[in-house]
């Protein structure tokens, strides 16, 4: 008689099947979701609310996002630590996705562009400081053989509300006629949810207690991070450089004759890409190389790039976004799982704060590089330079990594 499947996986030798994915996963999946939702809702419409119903000008505008981001970024490298010295993960993420949606309601009250500031920046203080310990507890609970596939369905769902925000938004204010503040509103519920769901959702694994309290920034415990850690630091720097902002997508379409009503759809068409290829792609890091994956990613970049340098019709910049997506897709849940494997349990938080602090630099870098080659000489001079910061990139992880391995 011929032996069954499930005979046969319990022969000696016989492969075991993967573990399934923690519940606690898909819930922190879709905390991320739901919060993406509420802030992505907002955020698509901010720039229209402060320009037509506030009266600002496009110099607000820029600093009053520019000083949320910078927020955002001191905050990172603190939280990760914080959560190391602290041995808990999940008060801090938790602390950081309530001020995001107690932020909510201050948009739909602002009444003045400060106002509008002292929103965004206390919606990125919330931002910087749960991103570290979230990631750190998904590498927490997440066993090692399906890490990657973890990493890559939380931001798998993670990106799905980053297309369902602006998308709702567009029905709302069709629906509402342009009434900004009802479609704010709007927003505070998923993001209550959000946390709701981590709250009650989401159990952080038992550890044992600390012997004694140390702190993760300091230089003996910094030396504890390998040079395999600083590698991806860094290679995930020069990558960032070469992946500015999206907002240079919307500014390409509506150059290649898309109108301005429609130009979110960019980024719900970039978005929805990226959500349907992080989950398969986050499995796939669980069974081949990093490097040649990662490499993989880039080359996507480099060819969304030269598309959307050269491309002029709106199809062809169809496909340099949908390219983009999927370079997004295939990188950034790998990027966070590489992190995972090489740094210390212990110092997770801290090694995902740094990370997330150079990457977060090396982005407004790269934003600021690429609107002033889009003024001073042309949109294909950002997207060429993007391009040959991605041969860059290439050449570090393909030529480098062996001066790393220890």
């Amino acid at each position: 008689m011929e032996p069954t499947e499930s005979s046969r996986a319990g022969e000696p030798g016989a492969k075991p099947p993967p573990p399934r994915m923690p519940r606690a996963i898909w819930a922190l999946g879709l905390v991320s979701m739901l919060m993406d939702v509420s802030s992505e809702l907002i955020h698509s419409l901010l720039p229209m609310f402060m320009l037509t119903a506030l009266h600002a000008n496009a110099l607000t505008i820029g600093l009053v996002d520019g000083i949320g981001e910078a927020t955002a970024l001191v905050v990172k490298v603190f939280s990760g630590p914080l959560s190391d010295r602290w041995g808990k993960r999940k008060p801090l993420a938790l602390l950081g996705y309530g001020l995001g949606a107690a932020s909510k309601p201050l948009f739909a009250l602002a009444s003045s562009s400060g106002l509008v500031l002292g929103a965004r920046v206390i919606d990125r203080v919330g931002k910087g400081m749960r991103g570290a310990p979230r990631d750190a507890l998904v590498a927490d609970l997440a066993p090692e053989s399906i890490r990657g596939a973890a990493f890559g369905l939380r931001q798998s769902l993670d990106t799905v509300g980053a297309f369902l925000g602006p998308a709702l938004g567009i029905g709302l204010m069709l629906v509402w006629a342009n009434d900004f503040r009802l479609a704010f509103w709007v927003a505070v519920v998923p993001g209550l949810c959000s946390v709701l769901l981590l709250l009650l959702g989401v159990q952080e694994p038992a550890r044992p207690p600390l012997a004694r309290r140390i702190n993760p920034i300091s230089r003996a415990h910094l030396s504890r991070l390998p040079r395999r850690y600083w590698w991806v630091v860094i290679v995930a720097g020069v990558f960032t450089l070469a992946r500015f902002s999206e907002a240079f997508l919307v500014l390409k379409a509506r150059e290649g004759g898309l109108a301005i009503a429609w130009t979110p759809l960019v980024l719900i068409a970039m978005n929805v890409v990226y959500a349907v290829a992080a989950y398969p792609f986050g499995k796939l890091a669980d069974r081949m190389s990093h490097v040649r994956l990662l490499a993989g990613g880039l080359g996507a970049l480099l060819l969304a790039d030269l598309v959307l340098a050269w491309g002029v019709s709106l199809p062809s910049i169809a496909i340099g976004v949908a390219l983009w997506g999927l370079h997004m897709g295939m990188t950034q849940g790998l990027l966070a799982a590489m992190v995972a494997e090489v740094a210390p349990a212990d110092l997770r938080g801290t090694a995902f704060g740094l990370f997330n602090l150079v990457s977060g630099i090396a982005m407004l870098v790269a934003s600021v590089v690429a609107g002033a080659l889009w003024v001073d000489l042309s949109p294909a001079a950002t997207f060429l330079t993007g391009a040959a910061l991605c041969v860059v990139a290439l050449a570090a992880i393909l030529l480098v990594p062996a001066r790393f391995s220890t």
